[in-house]
């Protein structure tokens, strides 16, 4: 009989709890599916005595995380504490030298560490796995490492940030503004302890900066990427969008041009009837597009208990069945060092501009375009009671670099009022 794969989590927070559910009810599906037996051995978090509404009296106990990554009788470190450094860090360290695979949520780590991680992996002949980092329960990871293998990929892109999706849809079906929604999040314990990971887009620029390494074969590069959050989304933009045929998303971006490595995570606006389009609520989904294959599209839960818990025990699966990959799909010394793409490539942009109520206000605001190089594909003025007046604006293709020549006009201009909004509409 083979002998039992032996885990070692550090971290029983909502996800590790979900882990051990899993190997408890599922202990028979598991070995079935495998061929051998998967047990956890030991755990580690902060408090021993928290009651988890799970027994957890039949493993061993360390306080230390680095202790537990270090024992002798376990073969797999599931580290499901998360943060970029301390003690994530150290001990996911202390595994690989070690002797044992690595199997973690954590995509702050990986995003500014995983080079050298993988690296460290591929000396001590282990392997780093991180399903669960990315999109929850969507198995985008390994769609990318294996099943679309035969695929040169030339964009990934989607809406991977859960929080987000749910206050901007939120906006739309119930008529709520930002500021009334964020508080909502707060409350139900959607919101990240530090807010902005959630609602700046630096939580989805993480995963986005793991795909983009496996997609292209590129060192991951979380500062290469352009992040912009939701803040300064309005009810007014949500309903003017849709008027015109589009939905507001968070959504990432990673593309090769001639110009580098396109990374953006930003807000866009996207056809109302695209897949995207029409994704609600807290769902995430992640469109991969190949020269083989044109376009995949994965859709399911980023979050909770359930599905993160699902992509870890997945990678448990995989080590127990003696699956060996490298970090990144390739070897840690092949993924190249791409150069930031300077501009991106050209693509129609929404403008929301406050109009004052002066003559030739609207011919100065095309002549500002125009000298700028953008060309309007078309405009919608709203009725208004006020001085001010909601101009809408949707150009034909242009950069953003001439797009910002005529915003900075627009700010010195005597007929706007206000900061203009300016969203990128991205081609689904």
């Amino acid at each position: 009989m083979t002998q039992a794969l032996r885990l070692g989590i550090a971290g029983l927070g909502t996800v590790g709890v979900g882990v051990v559910k899993i190997v408890r009810r599922h202990a028979g599906l598991l070995k079935t599916r495998t061929g051998r037996s998967i047990e956890i051995v030991a755990v580690s978090a902060r408090d021993p005595n928290k009651d988890r509404g799970v027994n957890l009296s039949d493993y061993a106990w360390e306080t230390d995380p680095i202790a537990l990554a270090k024992r002798d009788d376990i073969d797999v470190y599931v580290e499901l504490m998360g943060g970029e450094n301390g003690p994530a860090k150290a001990s996911v360290e202390a595994a690989l030298a070690s002797g044992k695979d690595v199997v973690t949520a954590n995509k702050a780590l990986l995003a500014i560490h995983g080079q050298e991680l993988a690296e460290q992996a591929e000396v001590a002949g282990r392997v780093i796995r991180f399903e669960a980092a990315v999109a929850g329960g969507i198995p985008i990871i390994k769609s990318l490492t294996e099943g679309l293998a035969g695929n040169e990929i030339t964009r990934v892109m989607g809406v991977m940030n859960g929080t987000c999706n749910y206050i901007l849809t939120r906006m739309q079906s119930q008529r709520q503004g930002y500021n009334a929604l964020f508080d909502e999040c707060a409350e139900l314990g959607y919101l990240e302890a530090d807010p902005n990971l959630d609602v700046g887009g630096i939580d989805a620029a993480h995963k986005l900066a793991l795909l983009a390494s496996i997609a292209f074969g590129t060192k991951p590069n979380f500062d290469g990427i352009e992040i912009e959050g939701i803040q300064q989304i309005s009810l007014d933009d949500i309903d003017q969008a849709e008027d015109m045929g589009f939905r507001i998303k968070l959504l990432g971006v990673a593309q090769r041009t001639a110009r580098g490595l396109e990374q953006r995570m930003q807000p866009c606006l996207v056809p109302n009837d695209s897949p995207l389009g029409q994704l609600e609520g807290g769902t995430n989904m992640v469109v991969i597009e190949g020269d083989a294959v044109e376009q995949v599209v994965l859709r399911g839960p980023g979050a909770g208990e359930g599905p993160t818990a699902s992509a870890v025990m997945g990678d448990v699966c995989d080590l127990a069945r003696g699956l060996q990959i490298p970090t990144f799909g390739r070897p840690a010394n092949s993924l190249e060092t791409a150069a930031p793409a300077v501009t991106g490539l050209p693509a129609p942009y929404y403008l929301r501009l406050g109009l004052l109520d002066k003559p030739g206000a609207l011919a100065k605001v095309a002549a500002i375009l125009g000298d700028a190089g953008v060309s309007i594909d078309r405009m919608r003025q709203y009725a208004h009671a006020e001085s001010t007046a909601p101009v809408l604006i949707v150009t034909h293709k242009t950069t953003r670099a001439a797009l910002d020549v005529a915003l900075d006009r627009f700010r010195e201009t005597d007929v706007v009022a206000g900061d203009p909004v300016a969203l990128r509409i991205e081609e689904v």
